[in-house]
């Protein structure tokens, strides 16, 4: 058969593939009930937009020259983060695959048979034969009720969700360092002061001991003194195991293991602050496990279609070109040729004991619990705003009302101290505004971490300056594709 009566029958089929409908509905995102603005933002000081550096490279915001080293490195080195990255390749992959069904097969085939033909048979030559064959051969399904095309359509949306799910573990790992961070450097601050108080009691002890030298004091003042110095440098070595470990955790999530990694003693220098809060209907684009989520529903919504099309018949045809000859020498000639147009065929299920039905109605269940899903993403995220938001609030409040107990606290322990030197009180007295002024000034410490905490949890709750402009759309989905992909046989880049 020549190639130009074959031709017009496979433009008919191209195009009626092109044209052909689609089964299942078209997607539409779920509606969302927004809030005009936040609760928790009035009274908040929101940043003029001059100060938000925080797109991109959000942790400069607290302008920290050692975070944004470590931050560079979680980015480059983080093993969770190469693995999402790879999930998303493989994703992309699917996509390609799914796009390789709208094509179709060829194949090429050599065959070799020696025979003897059955003794009674005519045929033309008798007794041991040889047979030799070769064949190019076609087949095509045309995707007449669009399951292919609405498989595309959600291995596409699904790769998006995999870019999405790869964003959002960036920005919680980079966010899960920040956290550690300022709490190794919260630690550092209460050892210093730890260590401090420590020198102070120490004084405090000598003064005692010769208070009862010269017989002004107790034995029991002396025991008292030595005992409240010990225990506050006890303190001090104990803070040294949660160091260790926020120290480890920020190895780790650098890509490294805890012995390559050694942070020194950095003093809490750290203020939170002044954040951008945008509108809430913002936070819709700014969060990328909401758009994560918004694209699992499109892909269970395109797979509504992937099951409807199963109810409706398939269609194939198959084209085949080959020579066969007794003679090997003779097989490539025009007088051996052959062709065949088919076989053509159409399949329709009649009866499946309703497994077809089954996976309409999974796809239909899917799609639902993805819309499901993705409202109550949308909803955390907004609880997630609305509580460091408060946090925020609250705690900077508390920040100013703690260091005027700290200064009371200070100044009791001061007038205290003099007192008992004095003879006017007992050394109980002391040890009571020596407690009051180290758990004023330790709980000043732990409300300044915890602030730049809410902070770096404040800013990741409201996408870290990601935006939905970042996810690939459907033609960027599978890069650039080469020549070398249609090839049957793999061709990776080097180091794969």
């Amino acid at each position: 058969m020549s190639f130009h009566i074959t031709r017009p029958l496979l433009y008919t089929l191209l195009a009626s593939q092109i044209n052909a409908c689609m089964m299942g509905p078209d997607y539409i995102r779920p509606n969302l009930s927004v809030p005009v603005e936040f609760k928790e933002v009035k009274g908040w000081k929101s940043a003029q937009p001059r100060d938000n550096v925080q797109i991109g490279n959000w942790w400069e915001i607290f302008n920290d020259a050692r975070l944004n080293e470590l931050e560079v490195q979680v980015t480059q080195g983080n093993q969770s983060i190469q693995q999402a990255e790879a999930q998303f390749r493989q994703a992309e992959h699917l996509v390609l695959t799914a796009q390789a069904a709208l094509s179709p097969v060829g194949s090429a085939t050599t065959t070799v048979n020696r025979f003897v033909a059955a003794s009674g048979q005519s045929v033309a030559v008798s007794g041991l034969r040889n047979l030799f064959g070769t064949a190019l051969s076609l087949t095509w399904q045309p995707d007449l009720w669009g399951s292919v095309r609405r498989q595309i359509e959600a291995n596409t949306s699904n790769a998006q969700a995999s870019a999405a799910t790869m964003q959002a573990l960036k920005l919680s790992s980079q966010a899960a360092l920040a956290a550690a961070y300022f709490q190794l450097k919260t630690l550092d601050a209460q050892k210093s002061l730890l260590d401090e108080t420590a020198g102070a009691y120490a004084k405090t002890l000598k003064i005692t001991k010769n208070r009862y030298t010269v017989g002004v004091a107790a034995k029991s003042d002396v025991v008292l003194a030595e005992a409240q110095t010990e225990s506050v440098r006890a303190q001090a070595i104990n803070l040294g195991v949660q160091r260790a470990q926020f120290e480890h955790a920020i190895a780790v999530l650098m890509g490294k293991t805890p012995a390559e990694v050694a942070l020194p003693a950095l003093p809490l220098d750290v203020d939170p602050p002044a954040i951008p809060v945008q509108l809430p209907s913002e936070l819709l684009e700014r969060r990328p496990d909401i758009a994560a989520a918004e694209r699992q529903v499109a892909a269970a919504n395109a797979q509504i279609g992937v099951a409807k099309a199963a109810y409706f018949p398939t269609f194939s045809l198959g084209v085949t070109n080959g020579f066969q000859s007794g003679f090997l020498d003779t097989l490539i000639s025009q007088s051996h040729r052959y062709w065949s147009l088919g076989p053509a065929a159409g399949a329709l299920t009649l009866f499946d004991g309703g497994a077809k039905n089954a996976q309409y109605k999974q796809a239909v269940d899917n799609f639902d619990a993805s819309v499901a899903g993705y409202r109550q993403t949308v909803l955390t995220a907004f609880q997630q705003v609305e509580d460091n938001l408060a946090a925020l609030r609250i705690m900077e409040e508390q920040a100013q009302v703690q260091l005027k107990a700290v200064r009371a606290a200070n100044e009791g322990l001061s007038l205290t101290i003099n007192q008992y030197q004095a003879g006017t009180v007992s050394y109980l007295n002391v040890i009571t505004a020596q407690t009051t002024a180290l758990t004023n000034q330790l709980t000043a410490v732990q409300l300044q971490g915890s602030r730049l905490s809410a902070a770096v949890q404040l800013i990741t709750a409201l996408g870290g300056g990601w935006n939905l402009q970042m996810i690939p759309n459907s033609e960027q989905i599978g890069g650039e594709i080469k020549w070398s992909d249609y090839l049957i046989i793999p061709m990776l880049d080097q180091g794969s």
